[in-house]
């Protein structure tokens, strides 16, 4: 059976057929956001949708499943706040089933990715696993008691937004969702970037001015990874400080829900591998150690793809 799986991260729209059964991706089409408005988002998510099921000769458009890169209310498909696209109280799911003519169910990206990590990647046979992931932001998608776990109002695992104090002594960072002190503002994606910019631009890490080019927009987590690499003491002192944030974040979550299986996914862990084995080291270091003693910390084996196969798995 084929149904639609869409993923709206804060830069790109992907989409996929795939055949839920097996969980196999039958055809995909992946577009960066020329413009991130939901009037926009939605028509390119129709079009490119109209593509795919031509191109797999359906006369019709397939029952859709939507993963966004925001706080989503529920089944109800509206989109509380998605930061990283702008987006505020946005009727997302109407929109989308009017626009691809075919029922549509909303739900967060990361939720969409654990359910796709649960049912065919690294959290098979596991009745409680978290999916932690660090890309842009930070979050997580919970399955407790071999179901996807979304809370009464539909965002739980919003982990990126949990309260830390500032590293350091160093004055708080505004988050993208208007917050001051969430663990996104200094352990997301984007701030990493914003942070290893800065540095490079006061001379505090001439590895990363040398990486650059002399143009710090190319600077991310996988040119702070070389850095580090390199023996740069600045990149090294960051990954220490942010890789303890993010095990703090997972021995918390660890002793709050007690999984089987933690599963590490996104584009900045996939870059950096002596952040992910810091974050690692400083979890089970830190976890309670009941809740420690058989837990696993594994790869995503998805990648990206969980989060198109997870949302096609929501498809009404």
């Amino acid at each position: 059976m084929l149904r639609l799986g869409v993923d709206i991260g804060g830069t790109n729209l992907r989409l996929a057929l795939v055949e839920v059964g097996i969980g196999a991706v039958f055809a995909s089409r992946k577009e960066r956001h020329a413009d991130p408005s939901p009037q926009a988002v939605v028509a390119a998510a129709a079009r490119l949708g109209r593509d795919l099921a031509a191109g797999a000769g359906l006369s019709s458009q397939v029952a859709a499943g939507v993963g966004v890169a925001g706080q989503c209310r529920g089944a109800s498909g509206l989109v509380l706040s998605a930061p990283n696209l702008g987006w505020r109280d946005v009727p997302f799911g109407e929109m989308a089933a009017r626009a691809l003519g075919a029922p549509v169910r909303v739900a967060n990206d990361l939720s969409a990715a654990a359910l796709g990590e649960q049912r065919f990647g690294a959290a098979r046979g596991v009745e409680d696993a978290v999916l932690f992931f660090v890309g842009s932001g930070v979050g997580a998608g919970l399955i407790l008691g071999g179901r996807l776990h979304e809370g009464a109002g539909g965002v739980a695992g919003e982990v990126g937004h949990v309260k830390v104090a500032a590293p350091g002594g160093l004055p708080e960072r505004r988050c993208g969702c208007g917050a001051l002190g969430c663990l996104e503002s200094w352990a997301g994606g984007v701030a990493i970037a914003e942070r290893a910019r800065e540095a490079a631009a006061a001379g505090r890490s001439e590895a990363l001015r040398a990486l650059c080019g002399g143009d710090p927009a190319r600077i991310d987590a996988g040119l702070v990874e070389r850095a580090c690499a390199g023996g740069d003491p600045w990149a090294r002192g960051l990954w220490e400080e942010v890789g303890a944030l993010l095990g703090d974040a997972v021995a918390n979550l660890a002793a709050l829900l007690d999984p089987a299986r933690v599963v590490l996914g996104g584009g900045v862990l996939a870059a950096a591998p002596a952040l992910r084995l810091l974050l690692v080291e400083r979890a089970m270091a830190r976890a309670l150690p009941a809740a420690a003693r058989d837990l696993q910390m594994v790869p995503s084996e998805l990648g990206d793809d969980a989060g198109l196969v997870g949302a096609a798995l929501l498809a009404p």
